[in-house]
């Protein structure tokens, strides 16, 4: 009633944003912990979530040296086992305090406590050189019980099932999708904890980010825009919302992995993972991140769906016609006499159709080389302002083979968005209920072309890169969203070359 509990600030409610920074600085000295066997230390528990941030959302009240028991839900019940830790600060910076586990008996260090969570902070802040003791109980739940375990539900865990704002439908797909056939909440934990770890792959240098959008260019984004990577940030962020949408009641973990007899604590050490719920269990660490040496398959493999040939094409497909003289029937023609010119007509004609076969099949193998060979000019020759242009071109070549071609009158952004809007046509490949993949962004192509266009300095090899990667993508994307006649003619169509001669 009169102490104002102690108040964390924006790096402290979600330290999530902080792991793309370590993961970039793996040799930071954060500090050192001495452990008896090998365990990870938490320094936060994230439970809300509203389709932008995950937050730590706890309530932190001074306490003494010896700590209450957790709060949380009387289901959080399991085996557990007492760890003594010893932890020095080195360049970790904030208010949280890491501990192992939850902890019991705080030493060396005046700290305030949430109850709900089990998780520790400190109202002045951490410095270098700060040392304290911690006397926790670590979870270990009996694995045997898992599968057949179930979860709770009603209002008690409503917190650890929401998930604010409506998912986006693609992602509500994919969950529903991985747990089909999947009866008992473990098993569909471990479904999406194999599919994370299967398809994705883990990169220090993927940029932070857990809202919505982020996590749906993580989960379906093309690889050569950047997509289908991430830092354990996205991978526990993605497990947790996917799960949350099959009603598993989960939160997420963020700490560092401690190795008994090395208590050097780095930036690469730190990580986050998610945590579900079980009843009568407790809670259940998942690991959703890919073993380092197994190439990850692409989504698409599985997940894009087939073309149904049931379906008819909604017109049909132009032909091309080849006039052939008509045949002379032998019978009711006169023996032409030796050095004569009976038989000179069939033959030209024979001949005039020779031709043009020839021609039709020269012209079908010419085109798509010429093609092809015209896009490797765009996108890998010359200065990085050309191949920005180049890859502008392939983008609105494409729009008009589609049939929505973009107005002279639009800006760059403007085609974008219009090459969205295009793209969301419907095709047969995707009339089946199933996972559709989004449209491939377009934003850094647009803002390459406006730099290159305006600015005065020219966009570099990595922008013109990007650019390029994002215009392929994109142009496979809108390609595959047509009938099968349409993709074979737009392989043919010698436009784009007649209007890169005209230029």
């Amino acid at each position: 009633q009169y102490a104002v509990p102690p108040q964390l600030d924006t790096l402290d409610e979600n330290p999530m944003v902080r792991l793309s920074g370590w993961a970039v600085n793996p040799e930071q000295h954060l500090l050192d912990a001495t452990v008896d066997t090998d365990t990870r230390l938490r320094l936060a528990v994230l439970r809300d979530y509203d389709g932008v941030t995950w937050r730590v959302g706890a309530t932190y009240r001074q306490a003494g040296r010896a700590l209450p028991p957790t709060a949380e839900s009387p289901v959080d019940s399991g085996p557990t086992e007492p760890v003594r830790q010893t932890v020095t600060i080195a360049e970790l910076s904030g208010h949280l305090v890491p501990a192992v586990g939850v902890p019991r008996r705080v030493d060396g260090v005046r700290v305030a406590y949430d109850a709900g969570s089990g998780t520790l902070a400190r109202p002045e802040g951490l410095g270098p050189g700060l040392r304290y003791t911690v006397r926790s109980q670590r979870s270990r739940p009996d694995v045997n019980l898992l599968p057949a375990a179930e979860v709770p539900a009603g209002p008690a865990v409503a917190r650890l099932l929401a998930l604010g704002a409506p998912p986006p439908g693609d992602i509500e797909r994919l969950a529903r999708q991985l747990v089909e056939g999947q009866g008992a909440p473990y098993q569909r934990a471990a479904t999406i904890e194999r599919f994370l770890a299967e398809h994705y792959r883990l990169a220090a240098d993927a940029p932070s980010g857990h809202a919505y959008p982020n996590l749906a260019f993580f989960l379906f984004g093309p690889r050569a825009a950047g997509g289908q990577r991430g830092t354990s940030e996205q991978f526990s962020a993605a497990f947790a919302v996917l799960a949350r949408i099959v009603g598993l009641p989960t939160r997420i973990v963020v700490g560092f992995t401690v190795r008994a007899g090395a208590p050097r604590v780095t930036g690469a050490d730190a990580l986050a993972w998610p945590e579900v719920l079980f009843t009568g269990v407790g809670w259940v660490a998942f690991h959703p991140l890919p073993d380092p040496d197994s190439p990850a398959r692409p989504v698409e493999e599985d997940f894009r769906p087939r073309p149904e040939t049931s379906v008819p094409p909604p017109s049909e497909p132009p032909t091309i016609a080849v006039s052939l003289p008509p045949a002379r029937a032998v019978a009711s023609e006169p023996a032409a006499a030796p050095g004569g010119t009976g038989t000179a007509l069939p033959v030209v004609g024979a001949s005039l159709g020779g031709v043009v076969l020839l021609g039709v099949i020269a012209f079908a193998v010419a085109v798509p080389l010429l093609r092809r060979a015209q896009r490797r000019r765009r996108l890998d020759r010359g200065p990085p302002p050309q191949r920005v242009a180049g890859a502008w071109r392939e983008l609105t070549d494409a729009l008009r083979l589609s049939g929505r071609a973009a107005g002279p009158e639009l800006a760059a952004t403007e085609v974008a968005a219009h090459a969205r809007t295009a793209a969301e046509l419907p095709r047969a490949a995707h009339r089946r209920a199933s996972v559709r993949l989004p449209t491939p962004p377009l934003d850094e192509l647009a803002a390459a072309v406006n730099v290159a266009g305006f600015s005065p300095d020219p966009p570099g090899d990595e922008v013109a890169a990007r650019a390029g990667a994002q215009a392929v993508a994109y142009v496979a994307e809108l390609r595959a969203r047509r009938p099968i006649w349409q993709r074979l003619l737009w392989s043919l169509h010698p436009g784009p070359l007649l209007r890169s001669w005209r230029r």
